[in-house]
């Protein structure tokens, strides 16, 4: 069956008592909301303006709350609450109130997601992987244009000759793009080749490479392994096994003749043999990485209540680049222990649930992937403020809770 055809079998949104104009509504700013997610050069982005009338229109279109959600908004609210604590030494500075408010907007975001898709609206989840990778398409082009110089005034797109096309950094850019691929991966490992699909994946693939992202390659390596394993403990037929490793095996094959070709371009293969190196010499030595995160980590042992925003900066003049650091450092002990709690019980509570069989299941396993491969990327980057992170998160929380109704309504029970 159709993806459509699916939809229209399995509406979600029967679940609401909102009219269908108000759900038409809610699904073409979801639609536009995405869509715009990647333009993230100027603050505040459209996004974020999007956000705001995308909560009034999930308010009209009575989108409701579902109690397996309280972990998830009881969790994000105690590391809000530790940014408050270690915001009120810092309240005169006008730069760390709105780092705490964007905080603030992310988590509900990230709720409000949850609420989008608990009860594994079909329909929704089409409009987010049609309008994901659209987005992914159009930043991505963004980039080439700028990596190549194909039109004058094309550098906006770059940084430090690295692309980060209509984002801020490469490192956000990159991450950006494997929800999408594994879109398409699982789709190319369960439904077979398809030429459009294919030339989407290649063309992603091009622009996760030249962000010459280490954390976006090891990312995409983790997010895409994590992403077969749980095809394989999810396929219930032998052949089905076979098919997922063979589609495997081809695909890293085709990875790998894929990036030889791109170095062969002189003006990737300098930078890609530089960016390859495991250890560049900005991690290790007096003011390097490792070095910063020594440091970051003996400031959270004296500052049970955090130091607030970038006050770890503008006291050494240095980051951590850590974002388990960084809760703790930005949101206190209190605000850290919340923030690896909800890491620790996304990635337990997501697990179970990618083993469901459910209508959403590939949705599910691919937005699951994409945070187990961010929360070890979390390791050697600040993901706090990555809006991406919170759609995954929410979407993660959501279909956990679809899958979760649905074996409850297959058992005779209730699903709320």
């Amino acid at each position: 069956m159709s993806e459509r055809a699916l939809a229209a079998a399995y509406p979600g949104h029967a679940h609401e008592a909102g009219s269908a104009l108000s759900q038409r509504l809610l699904n073409i700013v979801l639609f536009v909301a995405v869509l715009t997610s990647p333009i993230a050069f100027i603050e505040p982005s459209p996004h974020d303006a999007l956000m705001i009338v995308l909560m009034a229109a999930a308010v009209a279109a009575r989108v409701r709350f579902d109690r397996k959600l309280v972990p998830l908004t009881l969790l994000l609210a105690i590391w809000l609450a530790g940014a408050f604590f270690a915001l009120i030494p810092v309240l005169d500075q006008k730069q760390t109130v709105q780092y705490v408010a964007t905080s603030v907007y992310l988590v509900i975001a990230a709720i409000l997601f949850a609420c989008l898709f608990c009860h594994g609206d079909l329909l929704r989840l089409l409009i987010v992987r049609r309008a994901y990778i659209i987005a992914a398409l159009i930043a991505t082009a963004a980039g080439y244009v700028g990596f190549f110089h194909l039109l004058p005034g094309s550098d906006i797109f770059l940084a430090n000759d690295r692309v980060s096309a209509t984002f801020k950094d490469p490192n956000v850019y990159g991450p950006f793009l494997i929800f999408p691929l594994l879109l398409l991966l699982i789709d190319f490992m369960t439904r077979g080749l398809r030429p459009i699909g294919l030339a989407i994946m290649i063309f992603l693939i091009g622009g996760l490479l030249l962000s010459f992202s280490r954390g976006a390659w090891a990312h995409f390596a983790i997010s895409a392994a994590a992403t077969v394993v749980l095809l394989l403990a999810g396929a219930t037929e032998p052949r089905m096994r076979t098919r997922i490793l063979l589609f495997s095996i081809a695909g890293l094959i085709g990875m790998a003749l894929f990036v030889v070709a791109l170095i062969s371009i002189p003006a990737v293969h300098d930078m890609f043999l530089e960016r390859a190196k495991a250890i560049q010499p900005y991690d290790i030595g007096p003011g390097g990485r490792f070095w910063e995160q020594r440091l970051a980590l003996g400031v959270i042992l004296e500052s049970p209540n955090g130091v607030g925003p970038f006050e770890f900066f503008r006291q050494y003049g240095t980051q951590q680049h850590d974002v388990y650091m960084q809760a703790f450092l930005v949101y206190g002990w209190i605000g850290g222990a919340a923030y690896i709690t909800l890491v620790a019980v996304t990635l337990g509570a997501g697990f179970r649930a990618c083993l469901m069989p459910a209508p959403w299941q590939a949705y599910l396993i691919a937005a699951y992937a994409t945070f187990v491969g961010e929360a070890i990327e979390g390791f050697i980057v600040d993901t706090d403020h990555w809006r991406h992170f919170f759609l995954v998160l929410g979407l993660v929380w959501g279909l956990t809770a679809a899958s979760i109704n649905l074996r409850r309504s297959a058992l005779g029970g209730n699903p709320s």
